[in-house]
């Protein structure tokens, strides 16, 4: 079953995604308590050590390697931090009156996973599979990685503002900067001394990254389920959220394909700026909805689309990505 389930780009980690929501609903106490060695407080410091180990394993020759195709880039990080935003700003303005407010919520929840960075390992992967322009790969996803650290801030201050729920702009980008920048400047210094390390124990490092992600997850949702949050929403909102993300993916999609043929790409840069250009962090998502809003009980309904779109980006791109790539076999044979 479970090989049948890769076929389609349904892996372990998804199910597991789903799975911690569903943990959280059975028994939040466990992740909504708050104390020195809760599971809040773990997850809360875990953020920390994904990111630095992001920046041990930083390949510095690959990253500059792709540094000169600045329209690539540029593609990549409108499409990111314009696109998406600008695509969900008219609906989210439409529903940020509506009475119910775990409805709301879950609309700020939609504009806070468009503006979000894009992936990074999950990025290279898939351009990896499909055969597409490595080194830029690498590039755009790493400097979209840190650019989301001010970009993301800035466009939920449309909605979110100190009188309100949400902390000061000042504020957040500090936070941000400690638990995401600071860790991988770490990473990048250690890299002499722990980048061996890195490449030998690569898949156990990647197994604690998703541990990590699974954890803030399951706080988050513990803390959103102990305070009713989600009391009232109803299956056919959860299916209008599921496909309302499937939407929005390929719509950046298809705006990134018309671009891609208006800037005369070739088959590599292609896949390269659809690739990473219509994806979104979830481990960006699950730090920043913690940092951005001082109530824990929000987090898990602002995080509830990411997780969402999380998966089905995985699913989508790997059908594609494969698709891709027997294209490039049929044409090399």
């Amino acid at each position: 079953m479970f090989e049948l389930l890769k076929k389609f780009g349904i892996d372990s980690f998804i199910l597991l995604l789903f799975f911690s929501i569903f943990a959280a609903w059975i028994y939040p106490a466990l992740g909504a308590s708050e104390n020195t060695f809760s599971l809040a407080t773990v997850a809360k410091y875990g953020v920390s050590i994904i990111f630095y180990f992001y920046g041990v394993r930083l390949n510095w020759s690959k990253i500059y390697e792709g540094l000169k195709n600045y329209r690539l880039h540029f593609l990549v990080h409108f499409s990111t931090f314009i696109i998406f935003p600008l695509i969900v700003l008219p609906f989210t303005l439409f529903f940020s009156d509506c009475a119910d407010e775990g409805t709301k919520w879950l609309w700020y929840g939609i504009f806070f996973c468009a503006a979000l960075p894009s992936t990074v390992s999950s990025s290279v992967v898939m351009v990896n599979i499909a055969r597409g322009n490595i080194p830029a790969a690498i590039f755009d996803a790493s400097i979209s990685s840190l650019l989301g650290v001010f970009i993301t801030p800035i466009w939920m201050q449309i909605f979110l503002s100190s009188s309100d729920v949400g902390r000061e702009l000042g504020s957040v980008i500090f936070n941000l900067v400690l638990m995401v920048i600071v860790p991988v400047l770490l990473g990048i210094f250690s890299h002499k001394i722990l980048g061996n390390f890195s490449v030998k124990y690569d898949k156990l490092l990647r197994k604690l990254d998703q541990f990590i992600i699974l954890l803030i997850v399951y706080t988050s949702f513990c803390h959103s389920f102990a305070n009713d949050m989600f009391q009232g929403m109803s299956a056919l909102t959860l299916l209008l959220l599921s496909t309302g993300m499937v939407t929005l993916f390929f719509t950046v999609y298809f705006i990134e394909c018309c671009l891609c043929f208006f800037l005369k790409f070739n088959r590599e840069d292609r896949i390269t700026a659809l690739f990473c250009g219509s994806k979104k962090s979830l481990v960006h998502g699950a730090t920043m909805s913690k940092v951005i809003l001082p109530d824990p009980h929000l987090a898990g309904v602002l995080l509830l689309p990411t997780m969402l779109y999380h998966a089905y980006q995985l699913i989508i791109v790997s059908i594609i990505a494969r698709k891709f790539a027997a294209e490039n076999d049929d044409k090399s044979i």
